[in-house]
């Protein structure tokens, strides 16, 4: 493999690139390499998404509906499910979806099945990099040995391989995966230095180069576990500053005037989204292989899990007030989206309080302008169309689980009989008789 003959075709973009899975990380890295004059093929199982891509319909929040429908339409993206097309690929980016299994321990199938499917076809002198978050060592201890053992070819010799852990925040209006940095580690310097070469040929953010996949991996984990840790903290002050009357949320507007040595971190109902709530399974899973507990990681991740079962026992309370037992009562979540205006609801800690809630006897029902309706546990559940005065006035408790900015919280104040707000979204709401906060 020439390293420079490879660099030389990046500058002309004579690579095919291929992207193996079209969900929140996939279609906007597709979406990007054809904007940057790659010819690009998009993989999906999922037979809609693929459709959907190939009619230029987009179903993803980052990405623009004109950039994918101009992209598909001038021949620069497409899409498929035949696995047969990654033997037409030069680089191959992995972006399929690494959950946790029943029992909270990783499950690795979707790489896995998906690195059987490539190395069937992989051609010599490809470029393979895994962006799925996961445990440290994936990349050298399951992903080569299967493509090797699939392809017949020889990593280094044959083929690059690296890892380039995806950096997707839903929502978020700053930074996207166009300008947000990427960390890059590639068995071996050459295959560093082409990968890396091939997202600065992609991207306007920083491209950072690190010595090994394995860093790579567990600089992602550390990223996520990092947050886990310090929503844990301010969730058990919560529970505490409850218990002492005092304002979690004052205290930790007071904190964060501190210009240094303080990041603020808020408590909520629980964790949501792909990231946070699971990375630090994966690394607690995979030190167990060294005899290493993480006990600190592992008390945090603790706390978190616990939130959903918290929320739903202050909510018991509040109705306790009232002389109103749970079982019976009347309850309307105003969110479901793990995180504020988006319509993303994986690992939403508001599914899991509507669960624990029905679980009690409540009649439960949700509104989010964001999410029309989920599925949970294989069931389908569909929210408010909108939300009105009767709707408010009937319920006996409403829970504000999603912090949206399109939410009229004034007219919910105006009109609930009581509010818990686990966000405090209605913190500048001045008529507080009817509201507390988490």
């Amino acid at each position: 493999m020439n390293t420079v003959q490879y660099l030389d075709k990046i500058l002309k973009r004579e690579i095919a690139i291929g992207v193996i899975g079209l969900g929140y990380v996939g279609l906007p890295l597709a979406v990007e390499k054809a904007k940057a004059g790659f010819k690009t093929t998009g993989f999906d199982v999922q037979q809609k998404k693929v459709d959907m891509v190939n009619q230029g319909i987009n179903y993803i929040g980052d990405v623009v509906q004109e950039d994918l429908a101009g992209l598909v339409k001038s021949g620069m993206l497409r899409a498929t499910s035949d696995f047969s097309f990654v033997g037409e690929c030069d680089f191959i980016a992995i972006c399929v979806p690494t959950p946790l299994d029943e029992h909270q321990q990783p499950d690795i199938s979707y790489v896995r099945d998906s690195v059987i499917e490539i190395s069937k076809h992989l051609k010599k002198d490809s470029i393979v990099v895994l962006e799925s978050t996961t445990y440290p060592g994936t990349t050298e201890e399951l992903v080569k040995p299967l493509l090797e053992n699939g392809s017949g070819l020889v990593c280094g010799e044959d083929f690059y391989l690296g890892f380039s852990p995806e950096r997707v925040d839903p929502g978020n209006l700053i930074y996207k995966t166009k300008n947000t940095p990427k960390v890059v580690g590639g068995i071996g310097k050459d295959a560093t230095e082409v990968i890396a070469a091939m997202y600065r040929a992609v991207l306007s953010g920083d491209v950072y180069e690190v010595s090994s996949p394995a860093i790579a991996e567990m600089e992602k984990i550390l990223e996520n576990t990092y947050r886990n840790v310090n929503i844990g903290l301010v969730n058990e002050l919560a529970k505490l500053c409850h218990e002492m009357g005092i304002s979690i949320w004052e205290v930790i507007d007071a904190a964060k005037t501190k210009p240094y040595g303080f990041q603020a971190f808020y408590p909520g109902p629980g964790l949501g989204g792909h990231c946070i709530p699971l990375d630090p399974y994966y690394l607690s899973w995979k030190a167990r292989e060294y005899g290493f507990h993480t006990s600190m990681i592992e008390s945090s991740m603790m706390i978190n899990d616990r939130m959903p079962e918290y929320t739903v026992e202050r909510a018991s309370k509040i109705l306790n007030r009232s002389r109103k037992a749970l079982n019976g009562s009347k309850v309307l979540l105003l969110g479901v989206a793990y995180k504020q205006d988006i319509d993303d609801y994986r690992e939403s800690p508001a599914l899991k309080v509507i669960e624990i809630l029905e679980s009690q006897g409540a009649e439960v029902t949700y509104y989010d302008p964001w999410v029309a309706e989920y599925r949970y546990k294989g069931k389908a559940v569909q929210g408010l169309k909108e939300l009105t005065m009767e709707t408010l006035e009937s319920s006996d408790l409403i829970m504000v689980t999603s912090a949206h900015s399109n939410v009229d919280y004034t007219f919910v104040q105006r009109h609930a009989r009581a509010i818990f707000d686990t966000k405090n979204v209605m913190k500048a709401i001045q008529n507080r008789d009817n509201i507390e906060v988490l």
